[in-house]
């Protein structure tokens, strides 16, 4: 039985209109002027700017929302916190919703998952999501290493790990796609490129090599046919990330970094584990993981009607591609799980407005950096929970407990 390895649909309720057509909010890029669709940003050399303000493209969480009465002043507001009646009546309606499907349906969506991906690519192809260049300001791990390094101030996280000066080497005596590169990067679930093809752009470290692959055979296909795929730089494959019996194209502690956005929500909860142990043996020791995925509460999952849970936080869309919505602690235990250490684990809790309607929408994300350490982590090493799972606080809050 296969889950998909592939991002995450947002339904067409969930999407922000631009003068250029419909952007599903995870892909908005936010300007002191509001949300910016991608295709409309440029790049200058200090990064990407908004051609209206001409500003570089602030790290998200810096639009703070003091006054309840300038809600509808701009598009977006950061760290938006929750009264207890909201946190309340959001456990309510997840609560009301909250029957699982028959056993006979759920086992249904998990043996056709493949389908469902390949139908979403084959009436969407490469027009849905569109390209994410908000991740080289989130995931400074993506840009050429001599871009990497920042201040200690400049969008550093309070409590934040520092990352480790990993040895960048490569895997002597093996032969595969991308062998003889010094920095290897691999996102899984890809789709159709919206982070691979920005990264072969933006990156232009000769030593660069960057895998990708999706649960979608028809995701790969549109991938590979795109004019700007480069086999001499990139290898794109089909892959089930849940099926941990399948092996990948690359030797383990070989990778740098591996990207999963909008992807482990996508997986069934029961093979999840088995799934990031799988790709924690690929970091070389040093190397980490980028994720960004759902969070508890957000607004999708306020919006699932009765009749689509499968089980306790996890749904099915209409299109039968299915959603998992987590907790910080929760994809902690993940990670921990496969011995890697937390570098961060944050929410990225956000308050959007349609100005035009007067609507007020509610997005809670997580945003996680989990490394491969150096050293094997000491048996009895005991990490304060409290330090484990941290926030921003001056930028971003913690999720609402259940």
């Amino acid at each position: 039985m296969a889950a998909p390895a592939s991002a995450g649909v947002t339904a067409p309720e969930n999407m922000t209109h631009t003068a250029n057509g419909p952007v599903s909010p995870e892909n908005m890029t936010h300007t002191a002027n509001g949300p910016v669709s991608p295709e409309n940003v440029t790049h200058s050399a200090n990064g990407p700017v908004s051609p209206a303000g001409g500003q570089k493209r602030p790290q998200f969480g810096t639009r703070f929302l003091t006054d309840p009465r300038q809600v509808f002043k701009h598009n977006a507001w950061d760290n938006v916190e929750w009264s207890r009646e909201q946190e309340e009546a959001a456990r309510l309606k997840v609560q009301e919703n909250s029957a699982p499907l028959p056993p006979e349906k759920q086992e249904e969506f998990d043996c056709r998952a493949h389908e469902y991906w390949n139908d979403f690519y084959c009436i969407h192809e490469n027009r849905f999501f569109k390209d994410r260049h908000w991740l080289f300001t989130e995931f400074p791990e993506l840009s050429p290493r001599g871009k990497v390094a920042r201040s200690s101030t400049e969008g550093a996280c309070s409590g934040d790990v520092p990352a480790q000066n990993a040895p960048h080497l490569g895997v002597i005596g093996e032969e595969f796609p991308g062998s003889t590169a010094s920095y290897r990067i691999l996102e899984v679930g890809c789709g159709v490129g919206n982070t691979v093809f920005p990264i072969l752009k933006t990156n232009n470290d000769p030593g660069l090599f960057v895998y990708c692959c999706d649960f979608s055979s028809t995701a790969i296909d549109l991938v590979k046919s795109n004019l700007e795929y480069d086999p001499s730089r990139c290898h794109a494959f089909v892959h089930d990330l849940s099926d941990a019996a399948v092996t990948y194209p690359v030797p383990e502690q070989s990778l740098d970094v591996i990207v999963l956005i909008f992807v482990l929500s996508a997986l069934h909860p029961d093979r999840m584990q088995s799934s990031v142990n799988s790709l924690a043996r690929l970091l070389k020791p040093g190397g980490v993981i980028l994720l960004r995925d759902y969070g508890r509460y957000d607004m999708a999952q306020l919006r699932f009607k009765k009749g689509r849970c499968l089980s306790e936080n996890f749904y099915v869309r209409g299109d039968g591609t299915r959603v998992y919505f987590f907790t910080q602690e929760e994809l902690h235990e993940l990670f921990g799980g496969a011995g890697l250490e937390r570098v961060q684990n944050l929410v990225d809790r956000r308050l959007q407005v349609n100005r035009g309607k007067q609507l007020t929408m509610y997005r809670v994300w997580v945003q996680c950096k989990y490394r491969k350490t150096l050293t094997p982590p000491q048996e009895d090493a005991a990490h304060d929970r409290s330090q484990d799972l941290i926030s921003k606080p001056a930028q971003r809050g913690e999720l609402p407990e259940q």
